[in-house]
C-alpha cells in the first residue's frame, strides 16, 4: 500500500518498534541478572558497605537501566556520578593526608569537651547499662542496622533521583558532596579519636568497646559482622570523628524528603538521625559532641546550598526577563511609529 494506508506506515514503523521491544528484553534479562548478583553477594558476603564496591553496583544498576538508549546516556552516568564516587573514595584517604601533614590527634581535648558538654561520657554509661558481653539484644542488632543503613540510604536515594527526576537530584547530590568536602576537610585539619579508639589509649578511664558489628550475630549473621569489622580496620578513617558524617546524612536526608512532602507525617523523618545520633553513641562510634557537629554541618550545608540555588535561579529569572524585554523593544517602537 502506499504511505497514506495504515498498512505503509506500520510495516515501515515496525524495525523501530521492534528494536524498542528487543532492548526492553535485554534490559529485562540483564536487570534479573544483576538482581541475582545482588543477592549472591548479600547471601554469601553480606550487605556491601565499602564505598566502591557499593558504587560499582550502583553504577552498574543505572548503566542496565539505559542499555538501548545509545552511548551519550550511558556516558551520561559515568560523569554524574564520578565526582560522587571520588568524594567518597576520597574519605578513607584523609588520615594518610592528616599524617603528612602533621596534624596532631585530638583525643584528650575530645574527652575534655564531652565532659564539659555531658557532664560525663554518654557511651560509658550507655555500655554500661545496655552491653552484655555474654548476650546479643535486639537492640544491638537494631543499633547495628541503623549505623550499616549510613553506607546504603545516601547512594540508594541518589540513584532513586537519578532515574525519577534528574534535576532533583542534581539539587540533592550537589548538598552531598558539598557536605562530604565540608567533612574531608575537617577530618584533614582536626582528627579526632573516637570513643573507643580513646579507651584504648586510656584517655577514657573506663572500657569502650566498639559494638558497631556486633548485632549481627543477633540474626545469625556473623559472616556480616566479620566482614564489616575488616572493612571498619582495613579501609575506613579511624580518627574522622568530628564531625559525625552518618549522623549528617541522615539529617541531610531527612531535610531534603521532608522539604518536599507536604504530610504532617513528614516530621517522622527526624527519627532516622536520632536513632543514628543514638546508635552511634552506644557503639562506641561517635562523642556527643560530634553528632550534634554533624547536624550542624547538615544543616549549614542545606541552608547554604539553598540560598545559593535561589540567588542562581533569581539571576537567571532575571536574564530572561531581560532578554525578553530586548525583543520586545524593537516591535513596540514599530508599533509606536506606525500609529
Amino acid at each position: 500500500m502506499s504511505d497514506d494506508g495504515g498498512v505503509g506506515f506500520i510495516s515501515r514503523d515496525l524495525p523501530i518498534v521492534a528494536q524498542s521491544a528487543g532492548w526492553r528484553r535485554v534490559r529485562l534479562a540483564a536487570l534479573i541478572g544483576y538482581a541475582a548478583v545482588i543477592v549472591y553477594i548479600v547471601a554469601t558476603h553480606g550487605v556491601p558497605t565499602g564505598r566502591l564496591s557499593l558504587s560499582v553496583l550502583i553504577v552498574a544498576g543505572l548503566l542496565i537501566s539505559r542499555l538501548g538508549e545509545g552511548w551519550r546516556r550511558l556516558g551520561q552516568v559515568i560523569v554524574d556520578w564520578l565526582p560522587f564516587t571520588l568524594v567518597l573514595l576520597a574519605y578513607d584517604r584523609t588520615r594518610g593526608i592528616a599524617d603528612a601533614l602533621g596534624t596532631p590527634l585530638h583525643e584528650a581535648d575530645a574527652v575534655h569537651w564531652e565532659h564539659w558538654l555531658c557532664d560525663g561520657i554518654p557511651t560509658v554509661w550507655l555500655q554500661q547499662h545496655l552491653y552484655n558481653p555474654s548476650h546479643v539484644y535486639w537492640y544491638d542488632a537494631l543499633t547495628t542496622l541503623v549505623y550499616t543503613s549510613h553506607f546504603i540510604a545516601t547512594p540508594v536515594l541518589a540513584a532513586i533521583l537519578w532515574l525519577r527526576d534528574r534535576t532533583l537530584w542534581l539539587r540533592y547530590i550537589t548538598r552531598v558532596i558539598v557536605l562530604s568536602v565540608a567533612g574531608l576537610v575537617t577530618y584533614t585539619l582536626l582528627p579526632e579519636a573516637p570513643p573507643w579508639l580513646a579507651a584504648q589509649d586510656h584517655y577514657i578511664k573506663y572500657p569502650i568497646h566498639r559494638l558497631s558489628a556486633r548485632g549481627w550475630e543477633f540474626v545469625h549473621l556473623g559472616n556480616v559482622k566479620s566482614l564489616l569489622a575488616h572493612a571498619q580496620d582495613a579501609g575506613s578513617n579511624a580518627v574522622a570523628a568530628m564531625p559525625s558524617l552518618h549522623t549528617a546524612f541522615a539529617t541531610m536526608i531527612a531535610l531534603f524528603v521532608g522539604s518536599r512532602l507536604t504530610s504532617r507525617w513528614r516530621y517522622l523523618l527526624a527519627l532516622y538521625p536520632l536513632a543514628m545520633g543514638f546508635s552511634l553513641v552506644y557503639l562506641g562510634e561517635h562523642y556527643v559532641i560530634d553528632v550534634l557537629g554533624g547536624v550542624v554541618y547538615a544543616v549549614g550545608t542545606y541552608a547554604a546550598v539553598s540560598y545559593w540555588e535561589r540567588r542562581r535561579d533569581a539571576r537567571k529569572a532575571a536574564m530572561v526577563a531581560a532578554a525578553s524585554a530586548a525583543r520586545r523593544e524593537p516591535d513596540d517602537l514599530a508599533q509606536a511609529a506606525a500609529s
